[in-house]
């Protein structure tokens, strides 16, 4: 591949159209052989300590500006060999110095295109755009552009993904967003206060190390039990304040969009179409509140969190937004009083309701879990009954979805369930064909 240079000669190895990352991009590699050194002192320290006793000041001074020069080195060459372009049908991106690799992401198959600022990067003023793809787990990423540039070519990418031409694809721009909620800090604060698993977590940690202590006298049995113990309890409180902080919703029509974070800065966008469960999720100490908390299952994107706590009423509204035209039960028939031979209890948690647009499933007695899937999203509808389940004349439904997940209605009774069974086929048949196809810019003109 050549392109003409400053001067306008041909030179060879880059290809037209194509741009190099923010100069910033070197420090993100620069770290890589400290890493190493780092990895070989931490897997045999006794070797490291004995090679470090052996050396003097000036072969430690020398042995450190070799490190720093060697680690400049590869950030730089990296860097130098990291060009990406867009092209007519994709996004190719070529990185590698000794093994190439090139990577060519067809338009058309990207479904999100999420902005992220770790805190370094929001002081340099840049941001990694992480971009989702239809079949692939992985996402491919650039790290890092300008602030602006990346919104940018969000954009870009987005618009030529929902069909504009090449030559108006950047005139469109970055879709308005009209703001549907915001989660303020004080109310997500109680929300986590409020939450089992918090003080739960919590709890461990405070009292498992000083049982163990007065059980072993062992200083490292002690630590090695209670720093998991207090990164979960940070993870669970602490962690999802951070990463959840200012928590919007905004409606566009390229998707709905969330930014999120206090010192990372996250800007996601829900795929149109391609939502495949909806979970409200209602904690026993929300209830007096009516507060909920909504979760997606988005096929090949790791976008998890819709709502992270709300008044059902306003995260409802929310749902309608993604699942257009669906409106959430509010009777769910519980299972036969005959199933508590199965379940003692907890079979009062269960419930179904089939409605025209979804099929929709709780469970939990303490902790409920509301599950809708649209039925175009169901892939395959099983039934399964165990001897016992049999022997009560009860039976469980499962239907499972493109993001490879199950959402089962428990206990029902066995000859409904059996109807269930053919009636679900049917109505996943009927809804696949009538679906709208899972494009970006409803107003687009891919979709017109």
């Amino acid at each position: 591949m050549t392109a003409p240079g400053v001067d306008g000669t041909i030179r060879p190895g880059k290809a037209v159209g194509e741009r190099r990352l923010h100069p910033v991009t070197p420090f993100r590699r620069a770290w890589a052989p400290v890493a190493v050194l780092t990895g070989w002192a931490v897997h045999d320290p006794n070797q490291a300590q004995e090679q470090l006793t052996k050396l003097t000041t000036t072969m430690l001074l020398a042995g450190l500006a070799v490190l720093v020069t060697a680690g400049a080195l590869y950030g730089l060459l990296t860097w130098w060999f990291t060009y990406f372009a867009v092209t007519d049908s994709e996004l190719r991106i070529r990185t590698g110095l000794v093994f190439r690799r090139t990577a060519h992401i067809r338009l058309e198959r990207i479904q999100a295109v999420d902005v992220t600022q770790p805190l370094l990067a929001r002081v340099a003023g840049v941001a990694k755009l992480r971009i989702d793809v239809v079949g692939t787990d992985k996402k491919d990423e650039l790290a890092f552009l300008a602030q602006g540039e990346a919104r940018a070519l969000r954009a870009e990418l987005l618009a030529r993904a929902a069909g504009f031409a090449p030559e108006t694809a950047r005139e469109v721009g970055e879709a308005p967003a009209q703001e549907l909620m915001h989660v303020p800090p004080g109310k997500l604060a109680l929300s986590l206060a409020l939450t089992g698993a918090t003080w739960g977590s919590l709890a461990a940690a405070l009292v498992v190390p000083p049982v163990l202590w007065l059980a072993t006298h062992s200083v490292w049995t002690v630590l090695a039990t209670a720093v998991p113990l207090l990164g979960a309890a940070a993870t669970t409180s602490v962690g999802r304040f951070v990463g959840e902080y200012d928590w919007t919703v905004g409606e566009s029509p390229d998707g709905l969009r969330i930014d999120h974070g206090l010192l990372d800065r996250t800007h996601e966008t829900v795929p149109p179409g391609r939502v495949q469960t909806v979970r409200i999720v209602e904690p026993l100490l929300w209830r007096p509140l009516r507060w909920v908390r909504v979760e997606l299952d988005v096929a090949g994107s790791a976008n998890s969190v819709l709502v992270p706590v709300a008044p059902r009423t306003v995260a409802e509204s929310v749902v309608a937004r993604v699942l257009p035209g669906v409106t959430v039960p509010g009777e769910l028939p519980r299972p036969p009083r005959r199933a508590r031979w199965c379940v003692p209890l907890w079979w009062r948690g269960y419930g179904l309701a089939v409605t025209e647009t979804v099929f929709a499933a709780r469970h939990g007695l303490l902790r409920r879990r509301l599950a809708l899937v649209p039925h175009a999203k169901v892939q395959s509808v099983r039934l399964t009954q165990g001897p016992w389940e049999r022997l009560w004349r009860v039976a469980d439904v499962h239907v499972d979805t493109g993001a490879g997940k199950t959402v089962t209605a428990r206990l029902r009774d066995a000859e409904a369930a059996a109807s269930l069974l053919r009636e679900q086929a049917e109505r996943s048949r009927t809804g696949r064909r009538s679906a709208r196809p899972d494009r970006w810019m409803a107003n687009g003109p891919g979709n017109a």
